[in-house]
């Protein structure tokens, strides 16, 4: 059997699983990659280079300068401001929605709802609400918002290192708005679908202040290490290691603060970080670095592009809302790395601007997501927090507010895109 067999019944397998076993998804993905090896389908040297090491920095020191944010309780000390300075309940909803967004433009999306579901909680006890909706908006929210820059989601990771975008170009791209504008116009969108929502909460809520900032040195980090992104925008233009060194060196400098500071053990500290999701995603470069050099990406294209001709537009329509059904049940990082190379191709045969293709692949990948609970993992999250304090979520409560809020964020970016980039 010939490499380009192996590699594409090794590709289709390992989705396959994904869908059927999202719990075991790193062990699949990393088994997947070694079976490659080991069938000398890809060679060690060709996986090695397949896995962006500078995407890896940005994913690993993020983790660690998020955790310790978190662990400093700003977040959720400035949320609880923000409820008490709310007009009414249903604004203080939507505020916490709002700083959740904030917040995970800059943290991981995992990390934002773990840092605001206690104020979300507190907030439902004192009010005898249910939960469910609120926790449910906040996992959108900061799944929606997560797309709007470099390091707020691994899938915008994922297209900064394959597009060699800088942290900058995520808002100005060849001189055009990118990706962040689009995102905030469908946050606006979106937050007319929440205020609909919430708006029957009209009750005035002040919450007892039991958060204390343990350290705003977290916070000096984290806004330090933004800064410091969007000035490597300059002097590493194609992408290449600046930013993945200036994230790692931010997680080092974070780790020893927390070690020399509260005694903290470093190796207690490591251990909590999402090492699952990091050897996933080298699992999953791997993955699609055998299915592009056998040369099915290319094949992929071909059939794409012969679907829809030379109409641009159906091809980036088809692009986006394939992406937004996908994502609703299958995890966006492994199809969006399996899509992007597809999409360069797709660009490069109806000779057009590449970005068009890639924007719209990534407003469809990471929003439609929000459509059922299993569609990204803060969903899951939030899910499992509420199943803690007694509330099942099933799959329509979910979408109730999951749709809408997605149809409503997608449209609105998939036209914003369209009309900046389609040209």
């Amino acid at each position: 059997m010939n490499s380009s067999i192996i590699s594409l019944f090794i590709f289709v397998l390992a989705y396959v699983l994904f869908v059927f076993l999202p719990g075991k998804r790193t062990i699949i993905a990393v088994a997947a990659s070694l079976l490659l090896i080991a069938t000398r389908t890809i060679s060690f040297q060709n996986a090695f280079s397949a896995i962006n090491w500078n995407v890896m920095g940005i994913f690993v020191g993020t983790l660690i300068v998020a955790d310790i944010f978190m662990e400093s309780r700003v977040p959720a000390y400035i949320a609880e401001i923000i409820v008490d300075k709310a007009k009414n309940t249903g604004w203080s909803i939507l505020f916490i929605c709002a700083l959740s967004g904030f917040v995970s433009a800059f943290v991981e999306n995992v990390a934002t709802v773990l840092i605001v579901a206690p104020i979300a909680l507190a907030l439902a006890k004192k009010l005898k609400i249910n939960p469910m909706n609120m926790m449910i908006a906040i996992a959108v929210s900061s799944n929606l918002q997560g797309t709007a820059t470099l390091i707020g989601d691994p899938p915008s990771m994922l297209l900064g290192g394959f597009a060699k975008m800088n942290f900058g170009d995520f808002f100005f791209y060849k001189s055009r708005p990118s990706i962040f504008f689009a995102v905030e116009l469908g946050a606006l969108a979106s937050f007319l679908v929440l205020y609909f929502i919430f708006r029957k909460y009209r009750e005035k809520t002040r919450l007892l202040k039991i958060e204390k900032v343990k350290s705003w040195v977290p916070t000096v980090i984290l806004v330090a290490l933004i800064v410091l992104l969007a000035l490597s925008s300059f002097l590493d233009s194609g992408f290449s290691y600046m930013a993945g060194i200036i994230c790692m060196a931010a997680g080092v400098i974070a780790i020893l603060w927390e070690k020399l500071i509260n005694k903290s053990s470093i190796i207690k500290g490591l251990k909590k970080l999402d090492w699952e999701t990091t050897f996933f995603l080298m699992g999953i470069f791997i993955l699609v670095g055998s299915i592009t050099l056998t040369g099915w990406v290319d094949k992929t294209a071909v059939f794409l592009s012969g679907l829809v001709g030379s109409n641009i537009f159906f091809g980036y329509t088809l692009i986006v809302f394939l992406s937004v059904i996908l994502s609703a049940f299958i995890d966006n990082v492994p199809f969006l790395a399996a899509m992007l190379p597809v999409a360069i191709s797709m660009s490069d045969k109806l000779q057009i601007n590449p970005s068009l293709f890639l924007f719209g692949l990534l407003i469809g990948a990471s929003l439609g997501g929000n459509i059922t609970p299993i569609g990204a993992s803060a969903n899951i999250v939030a899910c499992g927090l509420l199943k803690k304090e007694g509330h099942e979520v099933r799959f329509k409560d979910f979408m109730k507010i999951g749709v809408p809020f997605t149809l409503a964020a997608v449209a609105t970016a998939y036209l914003f895109i369209w009309f900046v980039w389609g040209k």
